[in-house]
């Protein structure tokens, strides 16, 4: 069994949960950030897309860190309009730059990779994005706060009707290159029983880094 670390970020007057591990190789490759999608859906860093990505990367030993927003689980506060989420986003970028991660890469599920990504730009060290079923139906405001130079991938189900597969290319085609996208025939937004699959999409996008 992999060790694993609870830790407790601090975002102001609040304190995210989180669950990090560290690679044997210490900081040579990036660390990846997992974000989970909606909380008032029921979403918080052990969902089955979530856990799927972070034991993945935990069996290749590439560094990895999954939290919960605010109000989720072990994380304090409540939840808000998404800025506040955001802040938690940004909270924890700061500690892996305080812990000298010198390369971050966000990996954002759904309500997740609307938040998540939508922090690409916040600092120099994060050096890229994975989008999993980006919202942007309904998420539409963090489209262009997404937008970025820096390296993406785009991972969709072609039968996911809540971030509409049938809207999928239009907003695909609006990001600047470098980009990668993975379409899963036969996949909703749920990804049951695309789990390994979705994280094998991830770890071929990571070993370009």
């Amino acid at each position: 069994m992999v060790a694993t670390e609870k830790l407790f970020i601090p975002n102001s007057e609040i304190k995210l949960e989180t669950e990090f591990f560290q690679s044997k190789s210490g900081k040579l490759k990036p660390i990846v950030l997992i974000c989970h999608p909606h909380p008032q859906f029921g979403g918080n860093m052990y969902n089955n897309v979530v856990s799927g990505v972070f034991n993945k990367l935990i069996e290749n030993d590439l560094s990895c860190l999954r939290f919960n927003f605010r109000g989720v689980g072990g994380s304090t506060g409540s939840h808000s309009d998404g800025t506040g989420e955001l802040s938690d986003v940004h909270a924890c970028v700061d500690y892996l730059i305080k812990e000298s991660f010198e390369r971050i890469i966000i990996c954002g599920y759904s309500y997740g990779a609307a938040i998540g990504c939508s922090a690409v730009n916040y600092s120099e060290k994060i050096i890229g994005f994975i989008s999993i079923s980006f919202p942007w139906g309904i998420m539409g405001i963090y489209k262009k706060k997404s937008q970025t130079s820096k390296p993406k991938l785009f991972i969709q189900g072609n039968r996911d009707d809540v971030a509409r597969f049938d809207h999928f290319q239009e907003n695909y085609e609006f990001y600047f290159y470098p980009k990668k996208s993975k379409i899963f025939d036969g996949a909703d937004h749920f990804y049951q029983n695309y789990e390994e699959q979705v994280a094998e999409e991830v770890l071929n996008f990571l070993s370009d880094f």
